[in-house]
């Protein structure tokens, strides 16, 4: 059953937030990981007095879904589900580093319990008043999707007429520091922008807060109608997600003469690009393709940020200059399949249609 994307909230290494210019004007970065552009005062959207105890990513996921919920126009959401890869990564750190230099005594309980992965939901819901249905998901590649499988399964047995959803991960430099040792990361400071020309062994990580409220029914604010998604979880081949992708193409009676655009997870590591690259020249060859890893950088909850894209894309029938990868904006774009992977274990697809009038 297909759910309505009726609101977003975006907070992003881009100029994400209280702009309607998609992408007009992109941030350029010389860095080795990318950090998302705060608002500039957070005020608006939390209490100061509650906003002086909680951390930056706590503040990121709260802000971008009050965002998402004000702009749907929904009081009191169905359910509140967050996909987060590590969690508040900042905070484990302090509560580790802490316990270490104090020999284990005299512990600040705060960063232990912001640590938890599922204090971002929980503070959602404090704030909204809602009690209805609050989860989080840890599914490393996977978190966000299985967050937004679990809200689209909800309302399609008819247990929430609406539904919160989000993907949040946060970057720092001693998380950094841990997984550059994976070889996945690129070691010295590169333009994001030029990311996806010069192409590499590693890539720039990032980090990202993207919620959604999803809806039953079509509501002024709505982008666009999620149709499915899929996850194919370590494909023994690239031709085995070809073959899947079809699959599901067919399953939904389309071909890829059907799909207007595909929204892809480029990131320019040549071994991760190949698993894109076989998919465009496969099924798409004469598609436009567009990329949004080098905007908001890798990370588990990236495709999130895809779908934030692919969402304003539909929404406003127009394909950001910086990131067309390939081909030219189509005259309309009715219909847009998005897909990610990460590390080339957790691969998923989405499909996204316009509203019909």
């Amino acid at each position: 059953m297909s759910s309505y994307i009726s609101g977003i909230g975006c907070i992003s290494p881009q100029q994400t937030i209280g702009s309607s210019n998609l992408l007009e004007e992109p941030v350029n970065s010389q860095a080795l990981f990318l950090q998302c552009i705060q608002p500039e005062s957070y005020r608006d959207y939390i209490d100061p007095l509650l906003s002086r105890r909680l951390s930056r990513n706590i503040k990121m996921g709260i802000t971008a879904a009050l965002i998402s919920i004000k702009e749907s126009g929904i009081d009191n959401p169905g359910a509140v589900i967050t996909g987060t890869g590590m969690g508040s990564v900042v905070d484990t750190e302090k509560f580790l580093t802490t316990m270490l230099d104090n020999n284990e005594t005299l512990l600040n309980p705060t960063n232990f319990m912001q640590s938890t992965y599922n204090t971002i939901s929980s503070q959602i819901a404090i704030m909204l008043k809602c009690s209805n249905y609050n989860t989080t998901y840890v599914h490393r590649g996977f978190s966000f999707e299985s967050a937004l499988a679990d809200g689209m399964d909800l309302m399609n047995r008819g247990e929430a007429e609406s539904a919160l959803i989000g993907g949040i991960d946060e970057m720092s430099e001693n998380h950094f520091v841990i997984s550059s040792l994976t070889g996945a990361w690129r070691q010295r400071a590169e333009s994001n922008l030029s990311l996806l020309k010069t192409p590499a062994e590693g890539t720039i990580p990032g980090e990202g807060s993207v919620y959604f409220t999803l809806t039953k029914n079509c509501q002024p604010s709505s982008y666009a109608l999620l149709d499915c998604l899929k996850t194919f979880y370590k494909p023994k081949s690239k031709s085995a997600v070809v073959e899947a992708i079809d699959n599901l193409l067919n399953e939904n009676s389309l071909t890829s003469a059907d799909i207007d655009l595909v929204v892809a997870g480029l990131n320019g590591d040549k071994t991760s690009d190949a698993w894109y690259h076989t998919i465009t020249v496969e099924l798409f060859e004469n598609k436009p393709v567009a990329a949004f890893k080098h905007l908001c950088g890798e990370y588990y909850t990236a495709s999130a940020f895809g779908l934030w894209l692919a969402s304003n894309i539909i929404k406003q029938q127009r394909i950001p200059p910086v990131a067309l990868y390939k081909g030219k904006t189509p005259g309309t774009i009715r219909r847009i399949l998005l897909y990610n992977h990460y590390a080339g274990e957790q691969h998923v697809a989405m499909l996204l249609r316009v509203i019909p009038k």
